[in-house]
């Protein structure tokens, strides 16, 4: 293979038309540059220089290495400050992985204001259920994703998370969601012993998302009895206010714009069941300034959500 540090000492000779100009462009002495240029041409098999009065030119293949040469060091530049770039937090890209109560509160807000100021960032995003990405992270397929952190990790989650760095965002608490005329509803806060012999909408499937609520039953002395299934919070509340039953959801799940009319909110305690909400990370990707930046962002637009009243 040609030694490429030798064909930008040729270039240097090529360009200066003699190998002492070069010598002391270079800060070589002549005969260093002329022994680099011999170790070349045995590389190369062929002459590379031919002597003109008290100067050099090259030959054929003289000409051939050093525009290549030239093309290296363009390359290595282009190189330099692409990666300058990217050190900066300037360029690159980020795919995140996001479940869907965490889009409109967290996501929107925070890509929003990343793109702002990480124009040249790519951001992919793509939507997962809270439990299933933290496989991507640790496999590099993903480089951030939203999760629940588990209070029990299934299967290997517990080897996933060895692998993965999980950074704390924000705590959303659970709430009672009831039917407008319940004979609860005229009440601000519910103990949750309140709700233990009533029929149970189940918002949740078993994972990390579940296990607060059921968790927090047990510690109150009961088990829900759950008597409707459904996979999301829009069509539980549908359940809940046709008066098939009440039903225990997040706050995150239940935004302003999303709230079905024929339902209430209410608090609980005694006690109240709460999810932790983590970004999962690569450690090693947290020496990335566009990671990090993200991180912040996601962290200030949690913090946002987080004070917003219930």
């Amino acid at each position: 293979m040609l030694d490429v540090r030798r064909m930008q000492i040729l270039r240097a000779v090529v360009s200066s038309g003699s190998v002492t100009a070069a010598a002391a462009h270079l800060g070589y002495t002549p005969s260093a540059v002329s022994q680099q240029v011999a170790a070349l041409e045995k590389q190369a098999g062929i002459a590379l220089l031919e002597r003109v009065g008290r100067g050099v030119r090259p030959t054929a293949a003289g000409r051939l290495l050093t525009e290549h040469a030239a093309t290296i060091s363009r390359n290595v530049a282009e190189a330099e400050t692409a990666l300058a770039e990217l050190r900066a937090g300037r360029t690159g890209r980020l795919a995140i992985r996001y479940f869907a109560t965490a889009g409109a509160s967290l996501v929107a807000p925070a890509v929003a204001r990343f793109r702002a100021e990480h124009p040249g960032v790519r951001i992919d995003l793509r939507l997962t259920d809270p439990g299933d990405p933290l496989a991507e992270v640790a496999e590099g397929r993903a480089d951030l994703a939203l999760v629940i952190r588990p209070q029990t990790p299934p299967g290997d989650g517990t080897r996933l998370l060895h692998l993965l760095h999980l950074l704390h965002l924000r705590d959303d608490a659970y709430a009672a969601v009831l039917p407008a005329g319940h004979r609860l509803a005229d009440r601000d806060v519910l103990d949750l012993a309140d709700l233990a012999d009533e029929p149970w909408v189940g918002s949740e499937p078993p994972g990390p998302c579940l296990e607060p609520v059921l968790a927090a039953c047990a510690a109150a002395g009961f088990t829900p009895d759950f008597v409707v299934e459904s996979g999301d919070y829009a069509t539980a509340q549908g359940f809940v206010a046709a008066g098939l039953g009440i039903g225990l959801m997040p706050l995150m799940g239940l935004g302003p714009g999303t709230r079905h009319p024929g339902v209430v909110v209410r608090e609980v305690r005694n006690p109240q069941p709460v999810r932790a909400i983590c970004a999962a990370v690569r450690e090693v990707s947290l020496t990335e300034p566009a990671l990090r930046a993200l991180v912040e962002v996601l962290r200030e637009a949690a913090g946002a959500a987080d004070a917003r009243p219930m």
